[in-house]
């Protein structure tokens, strides 16, 4: 085995780790400092794949602003199990249709990968991580996984709002 392949299945196998450890801890702030681990860690794989423009971005982006953000809303909510939602059967289906929908998108951007069409796989090239080769890939082949995202981008901010919304009816 190569020292690349070692590295890439040892950041791997800590990336799905600390994943998992956000979804299944029971503490909010720990939740929020494992997905932080999680998206250094996914930086990691970034500069290993020779994407330096996106590793750059997901550090500034998201485990800067993004897990801040978290953190203070964590902080100021002030969270106890009576103020948790009762599950109804809308949330049941809603959060079922917006899974569904990302891994509409997840499909629709793995399915030309090195995995599903290995005779796609090419040699290393000094040209791969470039931001001109990402936005052209971006605005054409990949167009319609670009667009549903963005609508699951301006679900969760509506759905943001409204929650904010209810919360300022309740104080009043």
């Amino acid at each position: 085995m190569s020292t690349e392949l070692i590295i890439a299945t040892v950041l791997g196998g800590l990336t799905i780790g600390s994943a998992l450890m956000v979804v299944l801890s029971h503490h909010p702030v720990r939740s929020v400092l494992y997905l932080i681990v999680t998206f250094f860690l996914i930086t990691a794989n970034y500069v290993l794949m020779n994407a330096q423009f996106i590793a750059i971005v997901n550090i500034i982006v998201y485990a800067g602003a993004i897990m801040v953000l978290f953190l203070f809303v964590l902080m100021l909510l002030n969270l106890s199990k009576e103020d948790e939602p009762r599950s109804s059967l809308f949330m049941k289906v809603a959060a079922a249709l917006a899974g569904g929908v990302l891994f509409l998108v997840l499909f629709a951007a793995l399915k030309d990968a090195a995995i599903f069409a290995p005779q796609l796989a090419t040699p290393h090239d000094e040209s791969m991580g470039l931001v001109k080769n990402l936005g052209h890939l971006l605005f054409t082949k990949y167009v319609l996984p670009f667009e549903i995202s963005s609508i699951l981008f301006i679900a969760a901010m509506v759905g943001a709002v409204l929650l904010a919304k209810r919360d300022k009816q309740i104080i009043e």
